[in-house]
């Protein structure tokens, strides 16, 4: 009887574990590309699970495209320096992503250089601290 109680648990967490991980493939985005366009902020969806950046794009043939982006939670995107404000519709950015393999416009956010100047990924710098500005500078023999 033991045994029957663990199994049902057991086998409800296990197809939960498979359809978190189907949720988050990434089979559609091409990961070892990345492509640059400028375009027209649409929509900046702030939610959870991920976050979404919407931006009209005019393409190579002149013929105005939606780029969806997905991101990262606003979880993540507090700690790289975003805001629910950070942009809105009508900004002008430019931004990176991993596009989609069978060519929609679309994909992984990677990157956008923001109105305001900064360029701002997904993800932290590592250790917690804003990222550095330039390299140290070693020092010169006989000085401390």
């Amino acid at each position: 009887m033991k045994v029957i109680r663990l199994t049902g648990p057991l086998m409800l967490m296990l197809s939960l574990a498979v359809s978190l991980l189907a949720h988050h493939s990434a089979a559609g985005v091409d990961t070892t590309k990345q492509v640059t366009h400028e375009g027209t902020v649409k929509k900046f969806n702030w939610a959870n699970p991920h976050s979404y950046l919407e931006v009209e794009v005019i393409n190579d043939k002149g013929v105005a495209e939606i780029w969806n982006l997905e991101m990262m939670p606003p979880s993540y995107l507090v700690k790289a320096g975003w805001k629910s404000s950070t942009l809105k519709f009508g900004d002008k950015v430019t931004f990176t992503a991993r596009p989609m393999r069978n060519g929609d416009p679309g994909g992984l956010f990677v990157s956008a250089k923001v109105p305001d100047g900064r360029t701002l990924t997904q993800t932290a710098p590592r250790g917690g601290g804003a990222a550095p500005t330039a390299a140290p500078t070693p020092p010169v023999a006989g000085q401390r």
